[in-house]
């Protein structure tokens, strides 16, 4: 067991040091999309499946409460927290459009519309995205393996670059970390 344990840390650094080396200039890229979101009025949406819900949620929570810093609270919306929202459109028009008619109603030219996918396969999230851009708004995935059908649709792809999904998920909730903390350094640490 302890083997085990060593080998899923070490896992888990490889990943990580990928990161860093693949990723660092679209994250900074990403930074500057929120920035510059936030600075124009707009706002943040982001949705995901499963463990991807929970880090949109958890995305959102950091950005409306706050990360490290106090600050005023920046608008921003999780697209898969409201049963009633989801089940009535699953229930009236399928699965596949949860996302994408929540885009419809919520997002205005200017907002950015992030998509969390650990297949990079997501249809539901893929359908939100595609409709996202189609409506003048900046879109990001934060997706894994190789990006997936998600990737050609986003202004921004940060692909963790594994087929294992926990690994992925551990690159994500990074990389959401970092990017509260460097959006608010940029936008609240002269006031």
């Amino acid at each position: 067991m302890l083997a085990e344990i060593t080998a899923q840390l070490t896992s888990h650094r490889e990943v990580i040091a990928r990161i860093e080396t693949e990723l660092t200039p679209l994250i900074a890229d990403t930074v500057t999309l929120l920035v510059e979101t936030f600075t124009n009025g707009g706002k943040l949406l982001v949705m995901g499946n499963g463990g991807s819900a929970a880090d949109a949620q958890h995305f959102v929570a950091e950005i409306v409460g706050r990360f490290k810093m106090e600050r005023r609270a920046l608008p921003a919306v999780a697209l898969s927290t409201d049963t009633s929202i989801l089940t009535a459109i699953g229930n009236d028009y399928g699965f596949e459009v949860v996302f994408s008619r929540q885009v419809e109603a919520l997002a205005l030219p200017g907002d950015l519309v992030v998509g969390i996918s650990t297949s990079g396969n997501s249809p539901n999230v893929l359908k939100a995205l595609e409709l996202a851009r189609s409506m003048g708004c900046r879109t990001v995935g934060l997706l894994g393996r190789d990006g997936g059908s998600i990737k050609s649709v986003c202004d921004v792809a940060l692909v963790v670059s594994t087929t294992d999904t926990p690994r992925v998920q551990e690159g994500h909730i990074t990389i959401i970390h970092i990017l509260c903390d460097l959006m608010e350094k940029s936008m609240f640490s002269k006031q």
